[in-house]
């Protein structure tokens, strides 16, 4: 089978491997569509600090059950299924309070073990969901996408009558966007991105507002239009937006952080609790593929407006490239793998 293969930082090769057996509890996935992520870039360059290498990447994949391993349900083979890249051990204090995206012996698939972009892929049988037929395959592999934003919105808790401020308008800024206005349906959402047709994509994607920072200040925008922000979402994680953040919200506002930075940024006690701030974090996804699937299937979120390239798995290093480097006309990527 083929598999895409991080040899070393800078060094991507398309490999044949043995065909994988799943083990005990597990299923094995024939692959037909995966996504490209920010994180398969940044294990490719060498700036993720959990990848170790060789890897095959991928963590955003759609396929069918084509093997099962001992002691999982017969019934499971031929299913169409969505892979939840989040390994838990069940048992730690994480995961024990709901949270096994930060598991104390977290596992991402496609990080710490072997990924999606390849023909077949072994995974957990409890972390295969299955894929309604509502939903197409090309949209399935879209699924992951959106559990990022089911989970910084589930920590947010949205209200309709919200004033929404995203920072960034990539795929994870306009996952967000979709969430906020198909799922709770928020009635005011602005975005402010620094490349023109990003913002164009925010509002293709619903967004109310869009504003471009790379022309003007937004913090002397918002006080001439008499905004401040009840919800804030950072998607987009430079280091200097925290404490703008903070200074535009409302008292009482909610503020997401999805990203990692590894930059230090400077903030108050005062400014956060002077308005008694609340600021969340959110990492992957804690068990949010049945919402976002049951959302999908209802109709709620399009993922096709996000999915502007669809690129056979052979030419995977061009489409990584374009993915990073093509940010005014390249949203979502997907790679075929039949």
């Amino acid at each position: 089978m083929r598999s895409v293969v991080i040899e070393q930082p800078g060094r991507l090769a398309l490999q044949t491997r043995a065909l994988p057996q799943p083990a005990a509890g597990e299923v094995r996935v024939k692959v037909k569509f995966a996504g490209i992520c920010g994180s398969d870039v940044h294990i490719y360059h060498g700036h993720n600090p959990f990848a170790r290498y060789p890897r095959v990447i991928g963590h955003e994949f759609f396929g069918l059950v084509d093997a099962l391993g001992e002691g999982v349900d017969p019934a499971r083979l031929g299913e169409r299924v969505s892979v939840d890249p989040v390994v838990s051990c069940g048992h730690c204090y994480p995961c024990s309070v709901g949270r096994p995206n930060v598991c104390t012996s977290l596992q991402v698939i496609g990080v710490h073990r072997d990924g999606g972009f390849s023909d077949y892929a072994c995974v957990p049988a409890r972390n295969a969901y299955p894929v309604p037929a509502a939903i197409s395959d090309r949209h399935a592999a879209m699924i992951e996408p959106f559990t990022i934003a089911a989970n910084i919105t589930a920590h947010l808790q949205p209200r309709p009558d919200d004033i929404a401020l995203i920072y960034g308008a990539g795929p994870m800024g306009l996952t967000v966007i979709q969430t906020l206005k198909g799922v709770y349906g928020v009635k005011q959402v602005w975005v402010v991105d620094r490349i023109a047709e990003r913002l164009e994509m925010a509002r293709a994607n619903g967004a109310d507002e869009v504003f471009n920072n790379a022309e003007a200040a937004l913090p002397q925008a918002l006080q001439q239009r008499g905004v401040q922000p009840t919800l804030i979402v950072d998607a987009a994680c430079h280091p200097a937006i925290l404490p703008e953040a903070i200074a535009l919200a409302s008292p009482a506002a909610r503020i997401g952080i999805m990203g990692f930075s590894g930059d230090a940024c400077t903030l108050t006690q005062q400014s956060i609790t002077s308005k008694e701030l609340s600021i969340f974090s959110s990492r992957l996804n804690s068990a949010r593929f049945p919402q976002v699937i049951a959302w999908m299937a209802d109709g709620k979120l399009d993922p096709q407006r996000l999915l502007t390239h669809c690129v056979p798995a052979g030419d995977v290093e061009r489409a990584m490239q374009m993915f990073e480097r093509d940010q005014r006309t390249c949203c979502k990527v997907l790679l075929q793998f039949e």
